[in-house]
């Protein structure tokens, strides 16, 4: 699938299926892979690591199959804004919220930013936000609320200022998928994904030392953190990475950020198959009620009766 996406920059229906998989469930996966990961390793040192590892091998792999690598000035720029909005602060922060908030909360708050980029589209381009999309919003704030209204996940000391600092990130995720959406970036995907990272890594690493964070051999991690690591690089990196800049390029960032609708409905099946977290009745409606907000956002039909009272 990344040797299609890097050859392939036209809107090809069935790379863009592909790639909403990608982001849908590889990143949907990443909450299970970060929880494992971070009971041993302190979270900046563990972002930075990932998307450092990726974006170099990006490179080595854009050189080994011909990809010419060389950016302007100006695309140097945007990319390494755009890995700040995307991984220095919105996945940093994400992180140390952790410390306030447990990770399904974290993913379940992070499912409203669809709502995010659409007032963001409307406030700074002036997008009208059509029938269908404001419905699919509604259905995902109401599922979001049954999802977080649950009472043993808003108990914990804390929680407050882990939800500010989460939506702090949203803002960044959303008006980077604006940004990007625009941006002079570098032409192939891959090559794009790769500058991002390797920017946003080496800012998430200056982060880890600025916090103090203490650095651990990977040899001397155990096998579960080895393992959840190499699949945050390989495939929660540089796979779903490459997915989500092809998309942001093929389709509107409104519908790219419906993949924040399904990562927690995936992460919550995750956690209670490997870790045996508790799945509530409540949050399982919670899960339907998403799951419709993303059709209604993803649609293309119009909606008949609000056609009807135009006329």
């Amino acid at each position: 699938m990344l040797n299609i996406l890097l050859m392939n920059q036209s809107k090809n229906p069935i790379l863009i299926v592909v790639a909403f998989f990608s982001i849908y469930v590889i990143w949907g996966s990443t909450y299970l892979l970060n929880k494992i990961a971070v009971s041993e390793l302190p979270p900046f040192m563990l972002a930075s690591l990932r998307f450092l590892a990726a974006g170099i091998l990006i490179f080595i792999i854009a050189k080994i199959i011909g990809l010419n690598l060389k950016i302007t000035r100006i695309q140097m720029v945007n990319t390494a804004l755009a890995g700040f909005l995307f991984l220095t602060f919105g996945n940093g922060v994400v992180v140390w919220a952790l410390k306030y908030v447990d990770s399904g909360f974290a993913a379940l708050e992070v499912s409203a930013q669809p709502l995010v980029v659409l007032l963001l589209m409307k406030f700074f381009e002036g997008k009208k936000i059509q029938p269908m999309s404001l419905i699919g919003v509604v259905l995902g704030i109401i599922g979001i609320f049954l999802l977080v209204s649950q009472e043993e996940l808003i108990s914990q000391e804390g929680t407050a200022l882990g939800m500010i600092m989460i939506f702090s990130c949203m803002l960044s995720w959303g008006y980077g998928s604006l940004f990007v959406a625009k941006a002079d970036l570098p032409s192939n995907f891959f090559v794009n994904t790769g500058y991002q990272m390797f920017f946003g890594g080496i800012m998430l690493l200056i982060s880890s030392f600025i916090f103090g964070e203490t650095w651990s051999n990977p040899l001397h991690w155990s096998e579960p953190v080895q393992l959840s690591m190499i699949a945050l690089v390989i495939f929660g990196s540089i796979v779903a990475f490459t997915s989500f800049n092809y998309l942001l390029k093929s389709v509107s960032p409104e519908k790219v950020a419906t993949s924040t609708y399904v990562n927690p409905i995936i992460a919550m099946l995750l956690g209670w198959y490997f870790l045996n977290e508790q799945v509530t009745t409540q949050s399982i409606v919670a899960a339907a009620v998403l799951l419709s907000g993303v059709y209604f956002i993803n649609t293309k039909k119009k909606l008949t009766m609000y056609s009807r009272f135009k006329k």
